[in-house]
């Protein structure tokens, strides 16, 4: 979700959105890609933390043609915020409102038949045809349908279409691990995907776009690009995976830094006990530093002891357990002022560090680090190039409800 709006200049925390350097990041990729090849940028779960309507804006300024979001709601709060550009949403459940996205022009998955028949009645009821893209499970065991249910919905898809009910824009899939260099799992799935989608076009599905692509396939396996690729991670300049790369090899710059004033410095004896649970004990005489962000604002719980925290220049680590709204750092006799920043991520430039670092000490990947950044962080924006305005996804935000994926 967005973060909070605050009017003061002296802001508790904050996390710095460079939208420059998604527009760079962009342009990146469409490079990568070539120009019979299309960009979407993936704007699901608030754009990945960094605010959806603000990052889809700069996306499509920078030659995106394409946004992608997970649920029905997001896709709609695009629409509400007067972006027009196409939309294809993913991940439906029973009684989603198919009629309404019907009529705001977005693109939906299909995978299976249940899909289908609540489709086309909200196209009967609607009076006009829905924009469908069929999911072909390849091998993920996710979305999608398997090969041996393709037939079938394939040739319901047909009738639907014949019947005015539906227009078949696209045949779909997803990796599973194309994260992982030369799994044997990425070439038996576009095997699969090829025949997948052979067989519709033999029944005579006609597709504007057929892709397969994310992030990791779009930056390593160039023969899944096809007529589309689906840039999530990478647009918001975080490589997919230690072991395809890091983002500087791939021309890629992080977007979002967070940061924090530091809310109190003091002086404390050896052998002090640094929050729930003493888990850390001071090793000598030292000073602490409070910083104002805890779990509540998505710094995770399982980095405690761990996480990487630049403060006056110095890299310290989380002293002790992150609590709900603060965690505390050793900063070894140095005296920084009260409101001093403390970096927690960044792109580095300031040796700050990086949100692969963050996922590191938590055991976890990148993603969800500056995806779980939560609601009490303001996001502020900079290197706009009049493409959005500081908070204007707060509109959005309520629009989606809060949804995440």
């Amino acid at each position: 979700m967005t973060g909070m709006m605050q009017t003061s200049t002296h802001l508790r925390a904050r996390a710095e959105v460079d939208l420059g350097a998604l527009r760079g990041n962009v342009r990146a990729l469409r490079a990568r890609v070539g120009a019979g090849t299309a960009v979407m940028g993936v704007v699901k779960s608030d754009a990945y933390g960094h605010g959806m309507v603000p990052v889809a804006r700069a996306a499509l300024a920078a030659g995106a043609t394409w946004l992608g979001t997970a649920t029905p709601h997001e896709a709609l709060a695009l629409r509400a915020a007067g972006i027009r550009s196409r939309v294809l949403c993913w991940l439906w459940t029973p009684g989603d409102p198919w009629r309404e996205a019907i009529e705001a022009d977005l693109d939906m998955s299909v995978s299976g038949m249940w899909a289908l028949r609540e489709l086309t009645a909200a196209a009967r009821e609607a009076g006009r045809p829905a924009r469908i893209q069929l999911k072909a499970d390849t091998g993920l065991g996710r979305n999608g349908c398997q090969p041996a249910d393709w037939p079938e919905l394939v040739g319901a898809a047909l009738a639907a279409q014949t019947a005015g009910q539906v227009r078949i824009t696209g045949l779909w899939s997803h990796f599973a691990c194309a994260d992982e260099p030369g799994h044997p799992s990425i070439a038996a799935q576009l095997d699969t995907f090829h025949a997948m989608v052979a067989y519709a076009e033999k029944e005579g599905v006609e597709p504007e776009v057929r892709h397969i692509a994310n992030s990791p396939a779009t930056l390593t396996v160039p023969e899944s690009h096809f007529d589309l690729v689906r840039t999530g991670i990478a647009m918001y300049g975080i490589s997919p995976s230690p072991a395809l790369g890091t983002s500087q090899d791939f021309g890629l710059r992080p977007v979002m830094t967070l940061s924090a004033s530091v809310a109190l410095v003091k002086q404390v004896p050896p052998g002090h006990g640094v929050s729930y649970g003493h888990h850390y004990l001071t090793p000598r005489e030292t000073t602490l530093g409070l910083v104002p962000l805890g779990y509540a604002d998505g710094i995770p719980r399982h980095a405690s002891g761990r996480g990487p925290v630049l403060v006056g220049g110095v890299t310290r680590r989380v002293a002790g357990r992150v609590a709900m709204d603060q965690f505390v750092v050793d900063l070894g006799g140095d005296t920084p002022e009260p409101g001093a920043t403390a970096i927690l991520f960044g792109p580095g430039d300031q040796g700050e560090p990086t949100a692969e670092d963050w996922a590191e000490a938590a055991d976890t990947i990148a993603y969800e680090i500056v995806t779980r950044i939560g609601s009490r962080v303001p996001r502020v924006y900079v290197n706009e190039a009049n493409d959005v305005h500081v908070n204007d996804a707060n509109d959005a935000n309520e629009a989606i409800g809060h949804e995440n994926v």
